[in-house]
């Protein structure tokens, strides 16, 4: 063999090492985004510093990711041996090369299903394997669904030809009725525990909701594991806490949050909402677990190891509105392994992961329960956890309502001043409250903690007005009889008189001045004046009638008979709850509107609170941040880095996580209501974020975005 050739023979072999080494070397390098969270405890942490304070400057984009649809996402996607997966506003799910953003593969659901679908955001999606066998795990409608990661290709041999039923577990032999018609679908991703899909559900929280279950099935076969009736059936654990037969008239309670996984002990963490229907719940007097709790369960079983309700019998759809983040603190210099919980009222409760034992005090602290709607009993204490103090605002006086203007203030003090308000536990009434809490504190992004046990969570002071309204399909006892025997001559009992208008038929609207009990049942038994006798009305209907017109009559519940599968009807329903802003858009109270937060949960002390978020209308005429209303959550990084969007304005910023000071920030072109990620490939650190609008007002889109530090020359 010629010298020349044997040199470049040698030289052909030596740069295939080098490749092969650089390959290895760069392989090494690379951090998957492998959970929904970052972790299996959701922690939303990176241990990647590439990007660090220092740099975070220089940080451009790197790619972007059309989906060529235009709708919400609020997905953070997930990258996995090197590939990006994610989802599009209608549900699609798709497969990225992680450095260039080229799409790999995509998957629509909808061309291989026959099963009814319900276009819904989608906040993850899972990955598991076995060998060869690589898949990933997602819902979408009423189905979920096993594709194979590397080919795109849906895998039939799961579940019914491809698709497990999201209703699997809703028994119509238990439940009474058919839970099929109801709107029922799954809007984050669930957990994968060895070979365990382990999800959550989201519905209405109407009179039409099934019952929300946490349930898991067979990753390898697509059939349903175990059952956790979050509204107890009889004999389970928590069915006193209803009242009797509520599971066959009630549903929620169900986690649509997210739930995430502690591994070594075996342990699902879940994060439940209310309970149906909102705003009342008459129907389902008492405490009403598994509703508003953080519950530990085994992720093998589906057993309770041990629960915590942090809202007793909501009245006001507290739901916990993110998934439990797991976390160690610090307690008399012991480390402890802690599950923390943010509310959509802005506290912060921290349990231990054995034991559900809160690491801070929670006090039962008494709350209104009157006035409340006929056939209603609040509940006469809420936790209030003594630390950390709540991050977002708690309590609406005339203090803190806008003084942005006088003509805002003027308006809003009018709303105000005829609105029930104060406390965020008024029950709700016919009148109308003013109150925190309906949507914000924390929202569905989630928070984040770092090893040194900081939380850092994203909140809204967003105030809301709602009022109930008696239901039109239905009546009691009381008002069936008012109406068949009184309303000719004393109308809606409001007004004075009616039929002929003689003022002398009275109104009845404040008859209880006037008349005690026994007086009024004096008039119906034997007439008095014009008014005739009743007295061929049973004892009872008379005393149905006394009780209605003084408002203390026990309401008596009416189902429709108009199917087989009979659901219950409230007698009072919500006549809207709105978002409470001025007349030029801006949010009814003094700012800020939006707040990002770090607390210290080895003290319960807050590092820094600072304002999320600007209208740049205000701050061209000089107002400093306001922050906005927020959706999206926070990821932080060892590069002493926390990024976020979720605002308003559509900026992706990067904050100080000592200082909570803006470092970076980037327009994105569509707002993201979802949380970004960071990863690292072929030695290359990344921060993307799903970007598609629609909150807010804002324009919609659909693009993935990606950033990196630019490659050194």
């Amino acid at each position: 063999m010629k010298l020349s050739l044997r040199i470049a023979l040698l030289m052909a072999v030596f740069i295939w090492g080098c490749t092969i080494f650089q390959n290895n070397k760069n392989k090494k390098k690379d951090q998957d985004w492998r959970f929904y969270g970052g972790s299996e405890g959701g922690d939303r942490y990176s241990p990647l510093s590439q990007i660090n304070l220092k740099n975070v400057k220089n940080l451009q984009l790197a790619w972007t990711y059309n989906t060529g649809e235009n709708g919400e996402m609020q997905t953070q996607p997930i990258v996995v041996n090197g590939i990006f997966y994610g989802v599009t506003s209608t549900m699609k799910l798709f497969a990225l090369d992680p450095v260039t953003g080229k799409e790999l593969w995509k998957f629509d659901p909808k061309a291989a299903t026959a099963k009814r679908l319900q276009n819904h955001a989608i906040r993850g999606v899972n990955y598991w394997e076995e060998g060869d066998d690589k898949r990933i795990i997602y819902s979408a409608g009423t189905s979920i669904f096993a594709v194979n990661a590397i080919t795109g290709q849906q895998i039939k041999s799961f579940g019914d030809n491809g698709e497990a039923d999201l209703y699997e577990g809703l028994d119509k032999a238990i439940l009474g009725y058919d839970p099929r018609g109801a709107f029922y679908r799954n809007t984050s991703p669930g957990a994968v525990f060895k070979d365990l899909f382990i999800i959550g559900s989201s519905m209405s929280e109407g009179p039409d909701a099934p019952p929300g279950y946490i349930k898991a099935y067979n990753i390898k076969t697509g059939k349903l594991a175990w059952v956790f009736h979050t509204i107890p059936l009889p004999g389970e654990y928590g069915y006193e806490t209803w009242s009797k037969d509520s599971y066959k008239k009630l549903g929620g309670a169900n986690s649509w949050a997210g739930i995430v996984i502690d591994e070594k002990r075996g342990v699902v963490y879940a994060s439940t909402g209310s309970a149906a229907t909102d705003f009342y719940g008459g129907a389902r007097i008492g405490q009403n677990l598994f509703a508003n709790c953080v519950i530990a369960l085994d992720a093998l079983t589906g057993k309770r190891v041990w629960h915590y309700q942090l809202v007793h019998h909501d009245l006001w759809d507290k739901d916990l509105p993110q998934p439990p983040v797991l976390l160690t603190v610090k307690r008399n210099g012991k480390p402890v392994e802690a599950v923390a919980q943010a509310t959509k009222d802005g506290k912060l409760f921290i349990f231990n992961r054995d034991t559900g034992e809160p690491l801070f005090d929670v006090k039962e602290t008494p709350v209104p329960v009157a006035p409340a709607l006929p056939g209603e009993q609040p509940w006469p204490t809420q936790p209030v956890p003594v630390k950390p103090a709540p991050f977002t605002m708690q309590t609406l006086t005339e203090d803190n309502i806008t003084d942005r203007t006088p003509e805002s203030r003027a308006y809003v003090l009018e709303r105000f001043q005829n609105s029930i308000t104060g406390s965020n536990y008024q029950p709700p009434s016919l009148k109308g409250s003013l109150y925190f809490g309906f949507g914000g504190g924390a929202e569905y992004g989630g928070s984040a903690a770092d090893p040194n046990g900081i939380l850092y969570v994203n909140g809204n002071n967003m105030l809301w007005w709602q009022i109930m309204r008696q239901n039109p399909t239905m009546q009691t006892r009381g008002s069936i009889l008012y109406n068949t025997n009184c309303v000719a001559c004393h109308g809606d009992g409001k007004t004075a008189a009616v039929g002929d208008g003689s003022q002398s038929i009275p109104s009845l609207a404040e008859v209880g001045k006037r008349l005690s009990a026994t007086q009024i049942n004096e008039v119906l038994e034997n007439g008095r004046g014009r008014m005739p006798s009743f007295g061929h009305l049973s004892k009872e209907n008379r005393q149905s009638l006394v009780n209605y017109l003084l408002r203390t009559e026990q309401v008596s519940y009416m189902v429709s008979t108009s199917s087989t599968d009979a659901k219950y009807v409230p007698p009072f329903l919500s006549n809207g709850t709105q978002q409470f802003r001025d007349k030029e858009g801006y949010p009814a109270m003094k700012a800020p509107w939006g707040v990002l937060n770090a607390v210290d949960m080895n003290t319960g002390d807050y590092l820094w609170q600072v304002p999320l978020g600007e209208y740049p209308a205000l701050t061209e005429k000089g107002v400093a941040p306001t922050g906005t209303e927020n959706h999206g959550g926070p990821v932080v990084t060892a590069g002493g880095l926390l990024f976020i969007a979720a605002t308003y304005d559509q900026n992706l910023r990067a904050f100080d996580t000592k200082t909570g000071k803006v470092v970076w920030q980037y327009k994105l072109p569509f707002g993201a209501v979802a949380t970004p990620i960071t990863y690292m490939k072929d030695g290359k650190q990344y921060v993307a974020i799903a970007a598609g609008g629609g909150k807010y007002g804002m324009a919609r889109g659909s693009s993935y975005l990606c950033f990196a530090l630019p490659s050194k020359k």
